[in-house]
């Protein structure tokens, strides 16, 4: 089965209707939640989700998106071994490096994000959503 790691704004598109991203992010976790794939969340980046949701529509809809989130998503771990590795990458954007090694920590066959130029030297290939979609519909990815 293919695995996939999502960058938090492709997760954020889903839970804040995020126009005109929504769509193919919310296609992509259905396919996640019916077992086309499996899908993971750095575990940075789930407190980063439950802070900017419940910021913006309050403390009960950030505490049903999490339980929602767990219930769909694994979490890939970040502890000193994935940070030391993500030290070593050297890329541009630390936070994006760390979503990078933590999908490569736990064997993702790619990472899902609307911005590709921030993982250069990523050692997961980027998909988009709308190209994760695609392929998952037509072959799993690989």
């Amino acid at each position: 089965m293919t695995s996939l790691l999502f960058d938090v704004n492709v997760i954020l598109d889903v839970l804040l209707d995020r126009q005109p991203h929504v769509e193919a992010a919310a296609a992509l976790w259905e396919m996640v939640e019916r077992g086309r794939a499996k899908g993971y969340l750095p575990a940075h980046g789930v407190t980063t989700i439950h802070y900017l949701i419940r910021r913006e529509r309050g403390p009960a809809f950030a505490a049903k998106a999490m339980t929602d989130l767990l219930r769909v998503f694994h979490v890939a771990p970040v502890n000193a071994d994935v940070l030391k590795a993500t030290v070593a990458l050297r890329m541009k954007d630390f936070e994006d490096a760390v979503c990078a090694q933590s999908a490569a920590a736990v064997g993702c066959d790619v990472l899902v994000s609307r911005d590709p130029s921030g993982y250069r030297g990523s050692p997961v290939p980027i998909v988009s959503p709308g190209e994760a979609v695609a392929r998952l519909r037509a072959r799993p990815l690989r």
